[in-house]
């Protein structure tokens, strides 16, 4: 895959990396059900033979066990190693509760653990998972806490995810932002009213989460399965995989198979291309919990839709959320 420079880093990254969100497995609040850590590992390996680059995880994703099976498909791996950006910034506390804390000393505890659980010395990319409650002064000391990491040469880079632009200016005041993580979907733009243009303007990378609408825009999830999901799935308890919203989201996936059809792609790949289309996404973070699922999505950045093809999607996206 070619590659793409994120924000004013030297990580040069492919359009798509690997989501480890789904493999973190079950017991946490926002988990994806059951996962078999060897089938994560052959999803993990399957996407760095189709050229995939970096692995994006979280300390709190199964708390701690998406690391270590990250940590696990480095190990037995002989091509290049993968750049790996993890977050923090959501400790989960005596109750089994996540919280947003970005004290300090919550965070310095965080980067050594996650650093243990990944084998590695160094992260590329560190993450704040998530912005604290509006005008918390947590938020300097969070940011001012990573870029002293950076300084002390414990992450490279440094970036945040789910923040709107006044909390970036705010972090931007201390130290540069590297990138931001969003979510960004069809089912899901708000980000390009203002906070992508901000991103563009601040030469600040992008990497999307959710290209697929957290698995609605595969092709596979049917009433069916949706009405199936296990109660330990965040997804079960979600509006847009329950009526009437579901047969809604469903009508843009038949378009999506509709032009994937024409170019020999799945539905998701279709959404992923979609994304990446926007000048300014860096990449895409795409999950797969199976060797199977990593074939069918991890090549997306490979199609060229055509501006007639992005005109239908984008008019039977508008139809449904009219």
């Amino acid at each position: 895959m070619k590659t793409r420079q994120l924000g004013k880093s030297d990580l040069q990254i492919t359009p798509v990396g690997f989501g480890a969100w789904a493999i973190g497995g079950s017991g946490w609040q926002f988990a994806w059900g059951a996962q078999n850590d060897d089938d994560s590992i052959a999803a993990i390996h399957r996407a760095l033979e189709l050229g995939v680059n970096w692995i994006d995880t979280a300390a709190v994703y199964g708390l701690g066990h998406s690391e270590e099976v990250v940590a696990r498909a480095l190990k037995g791996w002989s091509g290049p190693k993968p750049y790996i950006f993890t977050k923090c910034g959501l400790p989960v506390d005596a109750s089994g509760e996540e919280r947003k804390v970005l004290r300090a000393d919550s965070i310095r505890k965080e980067a050594e653990a996650s650093l243990r659980r990944l084998g590695i010395s160094v992260i590329d990319l560190y993450q704040i998972h998530w912005p604290p409650e509006p005008d918390s002064p947590e938020l300097e000391e969070g940011w001012s806490t990573l870029a002293a990491l950076q300084r002390e040469g414990k992450v490279r880079w440094i970036g945040v995810s789910n923040f709107n632009v006044k909390q970036m200016k705010r972090a931007q005041a201390i130290a540069p932002i590297t990138s931001l993580q969003p979510p960004y979907s069809l089912l899901n733009r708000e980000v390009e009213e203002d906070i992508l243009p901000y991103c563009a303007y601040r030469d600040i990378g992008v990497i999307v989460y959710s290209p697929m609408a957290s698995g609605l825009l595969t092709g596979a999830m049917t009433p069916e399965r949706a009405a199936k999901l296990p109660k330990d799935d965040w997804r079960s308890r979600h509006a847009d995989f329950q009526e009437p919203r579901l047969s809604r989201n469903l009508q843009l996936v038949d378009k999506l198979r509709e032009i994937g059809n024409r170019h020999g792609r799945s539905p998701g790949e279709v959404a992923i291309a979609w994304t990446l289309r926007n000048p300014a996404v860096t990449g895409a973070i795409v999950g797969a919990r199976t060797a199977r699922q990593a074939n069918g999505v991890m090549r997306a950045a490979e199609l060229q839709l055509s501006d007639k093809e992005v005109s239908e999607i984008e008019e039977t996206a508008a139809e449904i959320a009219a």
